[in-house]
């Protein structure tokens, strides 16, 4: 075998090589799952340096806003008919919330969303998939407004701190947002350590960040 010959059966050799060694990656990867970017929550401990019972109240809401205001949230929180998908998108088919949060007569929301999420199509599911009543919309509103809504049963659905507490903690729809499906990214942390915030934040006296 001449040099030319060596020279490309060794580059040859190399490539195969590489070519098996990008396989071998890829096939770890693929075991190992996607890495979990998924963005944490302080636990309301982190939180005890701030003397002030009332500073330290509106910023575990703070912490806790950063779960109630990601799209996974507000698009089930809209201010219109118009519903909302994805990153805050108007939903697609332009289907509207109806008199119930169920859809209009003829377009249920049960009609494409099922009971789980269906990877298959990417369609995301639970069996009370529905939207907000309008007097619980959070979309367009700050964090502060969201707050005091939140805490009035006039438009929280009649619901005392402690009846509160317990849907942001225990509520499978609620839930949902931590586990979206498809490639949606989820709400951060979990759904335990947002009920502890919540609960630190009603034990702290429930104090609202500036409107």
């Amino acid at each position: 075998m001449n040099v030319k010959r060596m020279a490309r059966a060794g580059a040859l050799s190399l490539a195969v090589a590489s070519t098996g060694l990008v396989a071998v990656v890829a096939l770890r990867a693929d075991a190992e799952g996607p890495r979990d970017k998924r963005v944490t929550l302080r636990a309301p401990a982190s939180f005890q340096s701030i003397a002030d019972p009332a500073a330290r109240s509106r910023a575990l809401f703070v912490e806790a806003g950063k779960v109630i205001q990601h799209p996974r949230c507000v698009n089930c929180h809209p201010a219109g008919d118009q519903l909302l998908q994805g990153d805050g998108e108007p939903h697609l088919p332009a289907v509207v919330r109806g008199d119930d949060g169920y859809g209009a007569v003829g377009l249920r929301c049960p009609t494409c969303h099922q009971a789980e999420n269906y990877e298959a199509s990417g369609v995301p599911g639970h069996p009370k998939w529905h939207v907000a009543p309008r007097e619980m919309a959070w979309e367009g509103r700050t964090l502060g407004q969201i707050c005091a809504q939140i805490k009035d049963p006039k438009q929280n659905g009649g619901l005392t701190l402690a009846q509160l507490q317990h849907h942001m903690a225990e509520d499978t729809l609620v839930g949902w947002g931590w586990t979206p499906g498809a490639d949606r990214e989820p709400v951060p942390g979990t759904q335990k350590s947002f009920g502890a915030l919540i609960q630190a934040w009603i034990d702290t006296g429930a104090v609202c960040p500036p409107p």
